[in-house]
């Protein structure tokens, strides 16, 4: 099992808290690997076997785990009042009305729970109001390049590094593509694509018509870093010969974000100072499912690298909205508490402009920064704003 350090370290934190740890992110990205990695500290700590309780409803002996009923026949024997335990479920949104349970076990027992979900609806409407208050999500993504380097046993000062990054822009961050042989990389992806696709969203969703689905999927893939529109995307399917409405575009939209497979940056208006309704910019979960998802041909490398750094910028613990001054946009405006960090990304610097153009229209003294693709040995900043390679960049992470 590969180490997530930055994972573990949340966890050991909120350790015997009262508050229910709720791990989320999409299908293989490594949730239920820190789960096992939290029960082996937990154990090197001196915890007793008996008081750790970890069940997977994926897994072939808990299949006909599926109400909540079934879920409470499950826990009582292995549960009782005279001792603390750490109960861990794993992938839970499998078992219908699951939240009542929980919450009455959380009530009534003096025990340390973290639960796991591909799916973010599961973080909404009755868990909101019976644990107001009383969790704590803790999102989880694919490798970023640090941890991937890490897989791989590749030093960050090593010659390899730029090579590194092609392979991780190519195949991305899942960690079981990451550890696989090249020749079955793409075999690999198409399978997690199409559980994804298929299983998380179709299915579950009651979708006959997979083929307008898939054809949204590879627009939102192909189209990194524009702003969507549900009518004009309605009109682009339209035009390829695909029947669809404004309304099924908007539930296709929700069911893919539910997945975790895209993540919408909201348009945020600087001199307003409030979010439009109006548009939206969507960005892939992962680099090589974006690839499998456009036909594993290559194409759009601005956007593709703008969908790295919005979701390194995630990872960072930052929440991140696109901005608009005036006419200009500024790609990403970074929360995280007080701080605030404005971001332009650009595959290279055009000679007839400066990237940094819209970045020195915001009069305030937050920090700017601009990234590229193409490496300038030169240019170390321009306006007075850094400038800064990818790669070095995402090197930069914090641990």
């Amino acid at each position: 099992m590969i180490s997530r350090p930055t994972y573990l370290k949340k966890l050991i934190q909120l350790k015997d808290t009262t508050v229910i740890k709720i791990i989320t992110g999409v299908r293989r990205s490594g949730k239920s690997v820190l789960l096992k990695i939290y029960r082996d500290y937990l154990l090197a700590q001196g915890i007793d076997a008996t008081q750790i309780i970890y069940l997977n409803f994926e897994e072939f002996e808990l299949l006909n785990i599926r109400d909540e009923q079934q879920l409470i026949e499950l826990l009582q024997p292995k549960i009782s009042h005279d001792r603390h335990f750490y109960l861990m479920l794993d992938e839970i949104q499998m078992v219908a009305g699951w939240q009542r349970v929980v919450n009455g076990i959380h009530a009534s027992y003096d025990c340390d729970i973290v639960v796991t979900g591909s799916n973010a609806k599961m973080l909404s409407g009755e868990l909101a109001t019976l644990l107001s208050g009383r969790y704590v999500e803790i999102p989880i993504y694919p490798f970023s390049f640090k941890e991937f380097l890490a897989a791989r046993e590749i030093d960050i000062n090593s010659r390899q590094i730029d090579q590194a990054f092609e392979e991780y822009e190519t195949y991305g961050g899942f960690p079981a593509v990451v550890l696989a042989d090249k020749a079955i990389k793409d075999d690999m992806l198409s399978g997690i694509y199409d559980t994804i696709v298929l299983n998380d969203v179709s299915m579950r969703a009651n979708i006959r018509d997979n083929e307008s689905l898939k054809a949204m999927v590879g627009f939102l893939a192909d189209d990194l870093g524009q702003l969507i529109r549900p009518a004009k995307l309605a009109n682009t399917l339209k035009s390829e010969g695909i029947s669809t409405s404004n309304h099924t575009i908007e539930r296709y939209l929700t069911l893919l974000e539910n997945a975790f497979l895209f993540y919408r940056a909201r348009q945020y208006d600087l001199r307003g100072r409030g979010y439009l309704r109006t548009a939206g910019k969507y960005f892939m979960v992962d680099a090589g499912l974006r690839r499998n998802a456009v036909g594993r041909r290559p194409g759009n490398y601005g956007g593709q690298l703008e969908n790295i750094v919005y979701l390194e910028l995630l990872r960072r613990g930052y929440t991140v909205d696109v901005g608009k001054m005036d006419t200009a946009e500024i790609d990403f405006v970074a929360r995280r508490v007080d701080e605030v960090l404005y971001v332009q990304v650009t595959y290279e610097i055009p000679k007839n402009t400066h990237e940094t153009d819209n970045l020195v229209n915001i009069k305030d003294n937050y920090q700017k920064l601009l990234i590229t693709q193409r490496y300038y040995q030169d240019i170390k900043q321009i306006d007075g704003i850094p400038v800064v390679n990818i790669v070095d960049w995402l090197l930069a992470a914090d641990d």
